[in-house]
C-alpha cells in the first residue's frame, strides 16, 4: 500500500472509533450481558479492521462491519466458555448495528441511550459513573482516565471493576429509566457529562489548567445525547453551555501556560463558528419552553461569547440570569459567581458585601475563588494591603500551578 492509501485506513478507523466505539460496546452489552466481554471484543474487531482493511478496503459501512465482527467474536468467546446456550443464540441472532432492535417498552432502538442511563445510575457512586463512561462511552482506556483524574492507574482499575460488580450483583437494568424516574435520571446523566467537562476545562489539580481530552470526550457523548434526546432542552442547552466555552480555549493561557482572564483574552481566536452553533443550539432549547439551570448558563455564557469587547458584556443581564439560577439551584458556588456579576454591574462594593456574606457562612469554606473574588474587588476599591493578601490566600487554595502563578503576580502587583 501507498502512504495515502495507509493514511485512509488509519483515518477511516479513527473515525469508526469515534463515532462507533460507544455503539458497539453497548450492543454487546445486551446481547451478552457482560461488559469485560463486551469491551474486549470491541477491541478485537478494530484490531481486526487493522488487518483487514488494507487488504480487503475500507467498508461502505465501517460500524455495521465492525458490529458483526465484534458480535462473531463474542459468540465464539460464549461458546468456548460453555455459556448458556440461550445467550450464545441471543448474541449469535442480535441484528446488525445498521437494523434497529427495540427492547422495552421505551420505543428507543439506540442502545448508547440505554448505557449511558446504566453507566450513570444513582445506585453506583458518583466517580464510578465517570469512569464508566469514559470507559465503555468514550472507549477511553483505564490508564488514560487515570491520568486524566490524576489517581493511579490501580486505583482507577478498582473502581471500574466496582462499578462493573455493582451492576452485575446489583441487577442493573441494561435500559431507559421508568418514565416517572426519567427527568431525574435526565437530569444526573447530564451532571456527570457537565462534571467531565469542568474537569478538562478548568481542572483541579495538576500541572495544567486544560485537558482538552476530557473536553472533547464530554462534549461529543453530549452531542451523542441531544441526537437520541433532540426533544430535551437540558441536553441542548448543556452542549450550548460546552460550546460557548470552549469557544473561547485558544485564548485562555498565554504562550507560557499562564492563565489569561476573560475581560484581557484575545477575542479573535475565539471559535466564530462554534459561538454560532452554540447560539442556535440555545435558540432550539429555548422554543420548547422548559427552561433549566443548564439553558440560563448556556444565557450568561453566551452574554460574555457574544461581546465584541469586554467593555460591551452585558453585566446587568448576566447577575440577573445569576438571580434566576440561584432560585432553580441554591448553591453557594452559584452565589459567588452572582456576587462577581453585581460587582461588575453595581460596583465592587456591593459585589464585596455579597462576598463577605458567603464568608461569613463558611459554605466555601477552602475554595480558592472566593478569596480570589474577593481579592479583585479589594483591589478595585483602592484597598491594595487586604486585596495582596486576599491574593495570597487564594493561591496558597489554588489547585492548578497555572492559577497559582497568575494569583501570585496579581498579588505582586497589588503590593506595589
Amino acid at each position: 500500500m501507498t502512504p495515502v492509501e495507509t493514511a485512509e485506513v488509519q483515518s477511516a478507523i479513527t473515525d469508526a472509533f469515534q463515532q462507533e466505539w460507544g455503539r458497539i460496546v453497548a450492543t454487546l452489552i445486551r446481547t451478552t450481558g457482560d461488559w469485560d466481554l463486551a469491551e474486549e471484543c470491541a477491541q478485537d474487531a478494530f484490531a481486526r479492521a487493522l488487518e483487514r482493511w488494507p487488504v480487503d478496503g475500507i467498508p461502505t459501512k465501517p460500524g455495521a462491519w465492525l458490529t458483526t465482527t465484534a458480535r462473531h467474536r463474542a459468540v465464539d468467546r460464549l461458546r468456548r466458555a460453555q455459556t448458556g446456550v440461550a445467550k450464545v443464540r441471543e448474541a449469535a441472532m442480535a441484528s446488525a448495528d445498521d437494523v434497529p432492535t427495540t427492547i422495552d417498552d421505551s420505543g428507543v432502538t439506540d442502545d448508547r441511550l440505554r448505557l449511558m442511563f446504566t453507566c450513570c445510575h444513582p445506585a453506583l457512586a458518583l466517580e464510578a459513573q465517570v469512569a464508566l463512561t469514559l470507559r465503555t462511552l468514550a472507549g477511553m482506556t483505564t490508564p488514560e482516565i487515570a491520568r486524566a483524574f490524576l489517581v493511579p492507574e490501580s486505583t482507577m482499575a478498582q473502581r471500574l471493576t466496582r462499578a462493573k460488580r455493582k451492576i452485575r450483583h446489583a441487577g442493573i437494568p441494561f435500559r431507559l429509566p421508568p418514565a416517572h424516574e426519567l427527568v431525574d435520571r435526565t437530569h444526573a446523566l447530564l451532571a456527570v457529562l457537565y462534571l467531565l467537562f469542568n474537569e478538562g476545562y478548568a481542572a483541579t489539580t495538576g500541572e495544567d489548567l486544560i485537558r482538552t481530552t476530557l473536553t472533547d470526550e464530554s462534549i461529543r457523548l453530549t452531542r451523542t445525547l441531544c441526537a437520541l434526546m433532540p426533544d430535551e432542552p437540558e441536553a441542548l442547552g448543556l452542549l450550548a453551555l460546552m460550546l460557548f466555552h470552549h469557544a473561547r480555549t485558544a485564548s485562555r493561557v498565554d504562550a507560557a501556560g499562564d492563565l489569561v482572564l476573560l475581560e484581557d483574552q484575545d477575542r479573535s481566536l475565539w471559535d466564530a463558528s462554534m459561538i454560532d452553533e452554540a447560539t442556535s443550539l440555545l435558540d432550539a432549547a429555548l422554543r420548547l419552553h422548559r427552561p433549566g439551570p443548564f439553558q440560563v448558563q448556556a444565557a450568561i455564557a453566551a452574554c460574555h461569547a457574544q461581546a465584541s469587547r469586554a467593555a460591551e458584556t452585558d453585566w446587568l443581564e448576566i447577575a440577573a440570569l445569576y438571580a434566576t439560577l440561584t432560585e432553580m439551584v441554591p448553591s453557594a458556588v452559584i452565589e459567588l459567581n452572582r456576587a462577581v456579576a453585581v460587582s461588575m454591574a453595581f460596583g465592587p462594593a456591593e459585589g464585596l458585601a455579597l462576598v463577605d456574606g458567603l464568608a461569613e457562612r463558611g459554605e466555601l469554606r477552602g475554595y480558592h475563588l472566593l478569596p480570589a473574588a474577593r481579592a479583585d474587588m479589594l483591589r478595585r476599591l483602592g484597598r491594595s494591603g487586604e486585596a495582596a493578601s486576599a491574593y495570597e490566600e487564594a493561591r496558597d487554595l489554588a489547585g492548578t500551578e497555572a492559577e497559582r502563578r497568575y494569583l501570585e503576580r496579581r498579588r505582586r502587583e497589588t503590593s506595589v
